[in-house]
């Protein structure tokens, strides 16, 4: 067994097919073949079962799968190292909240591209849960999401500070008052948006349950649906601040301990961290970030920048 045999073995995996697999791998299906029962012959145990809509694992393919994506992880971030001379270059793929991709970010990404454009940055928006998730299956290198996260693989620093209020459509002086209007509901993003578990949790406490939901997958549709009286919702005031001023919506103060929502970035502790991630959280830093706020967290935040520098979690 060695690591080509258990690339082979990841790509029929999770291709589910010794022909897929051949594609993706520029080979032919004989030599993959060839290639999986010399290594089920190595290991003893049949790792495939054979069908006629391709293979799926056996319970000792299963078992061998987390060791094989381990394996090719640890030669890629060999291969980065090796690389590695301090220069920023090459592909960065991080994610961020839409809210923060559409309000702090700009101006970074603007610094970021003109102080280094040997970087091609690639940026996913999502919901907390699935940039969560992405980091953590290794699919993009840091996110932005909304803290805390608490997650024993995850590095983890306050990057931004957010004030959040309830909105409504204009014309409320209280934001529970459109509770009382027939049929009310709450517009917010898909499953997984730490706003929306946020008003979840502002609600209960109210001893409000069993709403209606309208789910959107963008802002602009929410501030729009919510202008027009269909619902409320629960965003950071930066964000519908526009909205405000033109009057098309209603922005509520709520108590300090419900209003404030940190915004972390993520990183797999285990990961290596390349000079163009650490360029960038140089960036996002020097944009005077957290508006002068030092914390306790200042040294893990140099720690998350440095290259080959171990993040602690908070």
């Amino acid at each position: 067994m060695d690591a080509g045999d258990l690339r082979i073995f990841e790509a029929v995996a999770r291709l589910k097919g010794m022909n897929r697999a051949a594609s993706e791998l520029h080979t032919v299906q004989s030599n993959v073949t060839a290639r999986i029962r010399l290594l089920e012959q190595s290991l003893g145990e049949k790792l495939f079962l054979r069908h006629s809509r391709g293979v799926t694992l056996t319970a000792a393919g299963q078992r061998l799968l987390p060791y094989a994506d381990k394996i090719a992880e640890l030669l890629a971030q060999a291969r980065c190292a090796v690389a590695e001379d301090g220069k920023p270059k090459g592909r960065l793929s991080l994610g961020s909240l839409e809210t923060t991709a559409m309000l702090r970010l700009p101006p970074v990404l603007a610094r970021f591209a003109a102080a280094h454009p040997a970087v091609d940055l690639v940026l996913t928006t999502g919901t907390t849960g699935e940039l969560v998730a992405r980091v953590l299956e290794r699919r993009l290198e840091g996110a932005f999401v909304c803290g805390p996260i608490a997650q024993s693989e995850l590095a983890e620093e306050v990057v931004f500070r957010e004030e959040l209020a309830v909105v409504t459509a204009p014309g409320l002086r209280r934001w529970h008052d459109a509770l009382a209007e027939p049929d009310p509901k709450i517009v917010v993003l898909r499953l997984g948006c730490s706003y929306r578990q946020r008003l979840e949790a502002l609600l209960m406490k109210r001893g409000v349950v069993g709403l209606r939901y309208l789910e959107f997958g963008t802002l602009d549709a929410i501030i729009g649906c919510v202008a027009a009286g269909i619902g409320i919702t629960l965003l950071p005031k930066s964000v519908v601040e526009t909205p405000r001023r033109q009057g098309r919506l209603a922005v509520h103060a709520l108590a300090p301990k419900d209003a404030r929502v940190d915004t972390v970035f993520i990183r797999r502790r285990d990961a290596f961290r390349s000079s163009a991630l650490a360029a960038f959280l140089d960036c996002a830093y020097r944009n005077g970030p957290r508006a002068g706020v030092r914390t306790s967290g200042e040294s893990r935040s140099r720690s998350l920048r440095r290259p080959g520098g171990a993040g602690r979690n908070r």
